[in-house]
């Protein structure tokens, strides 16, 4: 793409972002159902893991069938294979471990809120990183703010759940930060390369790495019909979707800039739970952690809006 890309312009990024925030808060109630007409429970890990690669190992499919289709080189050099290896293993392989296990010890509405702790994290690397996305005390204040919510939304009627999960939150949270540094790494990779076939090669190995992990451990389905292929056939179309657009973003613009979009994940992710998982999202932890958590990020972006147009 040029330099003057369209999705440097301010406005598309908003739009993208959301777009890309929307499809991942959808796939929090998805998944669940997937849960519930495969069979699978949460102790079963290799099934869990097999439901995941397979889903990725099809998004991946889907990319580069599109980028062989539009004439993208799909064949990349030793030196970058490797790369994208590494890419897949953290950013789909290694998040996605975490990420499905804690879901499927963890309320969609918990799942969807603590997710966002990944914009904190990429917003921290991003100081490390680049000279033009340095914290401040509003953005730091706007991490602690965000942090907090995540603490809540933990609170149980009574006060702090001390029996926190290190199975449900706790992994992911390390989802997160797996998703945040596989976003600054993939920045890097697509400084001369497709976002495409980046993100396709990025899904298809990583995909194939836990599909490849479930059938090992004996991960296998309870049943197989249209609704579990429909299903399916969603959560792999939004992956390619969500992660490709991602990678576009991330490309053409400061880290902190897109990053701080993850706050529309849990707002959309609690909204499509109620509605379709019919958990009670009207409970005040929840509430008062969708604020500090959007308190949170609406201060980092105060001081990161460096977008043209």
């Amino acid at each position: 793409m040029p330099a003057t890309s369209p999705f440097a312009d301010r406005r598309v990024v908003i739009a993208t972002a959301l777009l890309c925030c929307f499809l991942w808060g959808s796939a929090v109630p998805a998944v669940k159902i997937g849960y519930g007409l495969l069979g699978i429970v949460p102790t079963d890990t290799p099934s869990l893991l097999l439901f995941a690669g397979i889903r990725f190992v099809l998004a991946g499919l889907m990319l580069l069938a599109y980028g062989a289709a539009t004439g993208k080189p799909l064949v990349q050099k030793r030196q970058r294979f490797g790369e994208l290896a590494l890419l897949g293993l953290v950013s789909t392989a290694g998040q996605y471990l975490f990420y499905y296990i804690g879901l499927a010890h963890s309320t969609g509405v918990k799942v969807s809120i603590t997710t966002s702790t990944s914009t904190f994290f990429s917003v921290l690397l991003a100081h490390l990183l680049y000279a033009n996305d340095k914290l401040t005390a509003r953005r730091i204040l706007g991490c602690l703010l965000g942090f907090a919510g995540v603490i809540v939304v933990n609170l149980a009627a009574i006060g702090f759940d001390l029996n926190l999960s290190l199975l449900g939150e706790g992994f992911i949270v390390i989802a997160a930060l797996l998703f945040s540094v596989g976003a600054i790494y993939g920045k890097r990779l697509s400084a001369d390369m497709d976002p495409t076939v980046m993100t396709g090669w990025q899904l298809l190995l990583g995909g194939a790495v836990l599909t490849l992990v479930g059938l090992i451990g004996g991960g296998h389905f309870a049943a197989f019909d249209w609704p579990d292929v429909v299903l399916l056939a969603y959560l792999a179309a939004l992956s390619a979707a969500a992660f490709t657009l991602w990678s576009v973003l991330m490309k053409h613009n400061p880290v902190g800039s897109v990053a701080i979009f993850n706050c529309a994940i849990p707002i959309f992710g609690v909204l499509l739970s109620g509605l379709f998982l019919g958990e009670n999202v009207l409970q005040w932890k929840n509430l008062a952690a969708l604020v500090l958590v959007s308190l949170g990020i609406w201060m980092v972006t105060a001081t990161g809006r460096r977008w043209k147009g």
